[in-house]
């Protein structure tokens, strides 16, 4: 694609007022540079993040101009747009673009977001008079529905996105589709009605009751598809007449079966239509296997499964599994979204027992003795015990607990959303002391018998001693998420700002910085004289510890949202389209590659050559290494 898009648009309007002129700077950080999208509440910019002058990082901003004289109107448009902000910050989809920064700044609100490149599908059908390619059609509803399935699984409250429709879906450089323009998305509840949004000719009748459902998604979607496949754009044909477009008869190249299954999303009926945009997405891979149109990209190799890795055996909890899974004495222990801590047999996926916590568990437990120890997001610690199951004991913290317990010589640390690092006396549960660092904590602590090392969200990167006194803070450019790597007297780190960190760990100075493509939140792991990890930019990076040049870099589908993992002679790692690779750790060269069901963004751990690894499926896998 040559032709540069943001990933937001607004709705079609007159130009606003006042509009910002090329050269301006919002907030000494944002270079504005020209006019990318039009609105009749503000416009959409490409800019340069001055924060990187290194390099050319480009950002698009969203601007909302509110020039209502009703003072309730301006409220509520004030809401929808940190209503899209609020929305996007929360979601990590590779098909849904990134927020960087939300102000407020001469009485305007602006919306800082990933710039992607590329074109909108009705760029695309514009551009040509042909249609498009059965197959190419295939391989975008595959990923529109999978994003749609995203929005409609999301936690703890699913979200509708009620706009669908081409100019919505952009297509960037590699091929992929982004779905952009959350400005109309909202949180659904079973039974919530409003005011009818949407686009007239996408929108199902039921919208126009304002009634939202997910089901909406679904017939939009299919309106969307209707007109990919037939050119002919619902807006100028009389509502819900599709039924009097029979898609073969426009374009008799489109199989049976994907008619069939367009025709089924845009049943007038909610219930006839699919139930979900999973089950929708299982019947288009379904008709591209009869018909034999799966060809490259996301079809051919993200979407289908791998039949030569096969699990020796699966164990499905109620909810997502974002927990690193243990494994002790023989026995696996997980955590998982449905608020339980599972143990079972590692050798045949056996369930032994399950304790119930008050909220989710995304972080991989520790053990000492026979003493489990995990945190939750209801804000405690938890000690049970391995052999029966029961409580021992329990340590309430002021927020949620997403960080992984560190264990050593009795004592006991981990971190909170609080912002404190917490230690603990392990066999008393007694507080040894806690250190306020201001900013929420999800980067589990490393610890050795001198130190312990961790960051917050502020992107701060502490030393403590074991005292709990400051020993030295550096400083990232965003939020540390990762769990550090301590090896051979250096401390290593990703960040949101997209760096690997080295530093001395006595000092904190900085022994060198690797710049990768996008942010991260992969914790690194080391082998040899390397040190591994994975980035938004769809790559594993492996990078010589000693002269941090890079000695190879994979290329993933997908972001890559897990952490790797070393065994043998192999790295293993998973990304967010839920495929967990296997490479040569010296070479990078792929062995092979599993597909999960939903994304994976733990860590996989390796036992009697067995590997064990949660998706966010519900379904922990155990696989042959």
């Amino acid at each position: 694609m040559d032709q540069q898009r943001t990933t937001q648009k607004i709705s079609s309007g007159q130009l606003p007022d006042k509009q910002l002129a090329p050269g301006s700077i919002l907030v000494n950080r944002y270079a504005i540079q020209e006019v990318i999208g039009l609105g009749g509440m503000g416009s959409v910019y490409r800019a340069r993040d001055l924060h990187f002058p290194n390099v050319m990082k480009l950002v698009a901003v969203k601007e909302m101009i509110n020039q209502a004289r009703d003072p309730l109107v301006r409220q509520t448009i004030v809401r929808n747009f940190e209503r899209e902000a609020n929305i996007l910050v929360t979601l990590n989809h590779p098909s849904i673009p990134q927020i960087f920064d939300y102000f407020t700044h001469n009485e305007r609100s602006y919306l800082v977001l990933e710039f992607i490149q590329g074109k909108d599908l009705d760029e695309l059908l514009n551009e040509t008079t042909d249609f498009f390619p059965e197959s190419q059609v295939l391989e975008w509803a595959i990923e529109l529905c999978d994003v749609l399935s995203y929005l409609h699984e999301h936690k703890p409250e699913p979200i509708i996105f009620r706009d669908m429709k081409p100019s919505n879906v952009m297509v960037n450089q590699d091929g992929h589709i982004v779905l952009v323009d959350f400005g109309i998305a909202k949180n659904f509840r079973s039974g919530q009605k409003g005011t009818m949004i949407g686009t007239e000719g996408y929108s199902p009748p039921e919208q126009y009751r304002g009634e939202a459902s997910q089901a909406a998604d679904i017939y939009a979607l299919g309106a969307t598809l209707h007109h990919l496949v037939t050119r002919r754009d619902p807006r100028l044909e009389p509502p819900f007449t599709f039924a009097d477009r029979a898609i073969r008869k426009i374009n008799p190249s489109i199989s049976a079966e994907f008619e069939a299954i367009i025709n089924t999303a845009l049943q007038y009926n909610p219930a006839d239509r699919f139930p979900s945009a999973k089950a929708m997405k299982e019947a288009l891979i379904a008709a591209a296997r009869k018909t034999g149109l799966l060809r490259r990209g996301v079809s051919a190799s993200a979407i289908l499964k791998n039949d030569s890795v096969k699990p020796v055996w699966t164990f499905k909890c109620e909810d997502e599994i974002r927990s690193s899974p243990l494994i002790d004495k023989g026995v696996i222990y997980v955590g998982a979204y449905d608020n339980n801590l599972y143990a079972l047999n590692a050798a045949d996926g056996k369930f032994l027992w399950k304790y119930p916590t008050n909220g989710g568990i995304v972080s991989r437990p520790a053990v000492s003795d026979t003493t489990l120890l995990f945190g939750s997001s209801d804000g405690r610690l938890y000690a049970v015990s391995t052999i029966s199951g029961k409580l021992a004991w329990t340590f309430e913290a002021e927020a949620a607990i997403y960080t992984s317990p560190a264990v050593l010589n009795r004592c006991l640390f981990f971190g909170s959303d609080d912002g404190m690092l917490y230690s603990l006396e392990l066999e008393s549960n007694q507080l040894l002391w806690r250190y306020d660092t201001g900013s929420p904590i999800r980067s589990s602590p490393a610890v050795n018998e001198d130190s312990i090392y961790f960051g917050n969200d502020y992107g701060d990167f502490f030393c403590l001693g074991w005292n709990g006194q400051l020993r030295w803070r550096s400083k990232a450019k965003r939020a540390i998420a990762c769990s550090p790597l301590l090896e051979k007297g250096t401390i290593f780190f990703t960040s949101y700002d997209g760096i690997l960190y080295a530093l001395d760990a006595r000092s904190g100075w900085v022994v060198w910085r690797f710049r990768m493509g996008k942010g991260s939140v992969s914790s690194p792991c080391s082998v040899d004289n390397y040190v591994i990890a994975g980035s938004a930019d769809c790559h594993i990076y492996c990078v010589d510890i000693a002269s941090s040049r890079e000695v190879w870099r994979f290329k993933a589908d997908h972001q890559v949202s897990g952490s790797p993992v070393i065994y043998n002679d192999a790295v293993y790692c998973g990304t967010a389209d839920g495929t967990l690779y296997c490479l040569e750790y010296r070479t990078g060269r792929q062995k092979w590659k599993f597909h999960a069901g939903g994304p994976i963004t733990s860590s996989p751990i390796v036992y009697n050559n067995m590997l064990y690894v949660g998706s966010a499926d519900h379904i922990l896998y155990a696989l042959l290494t």
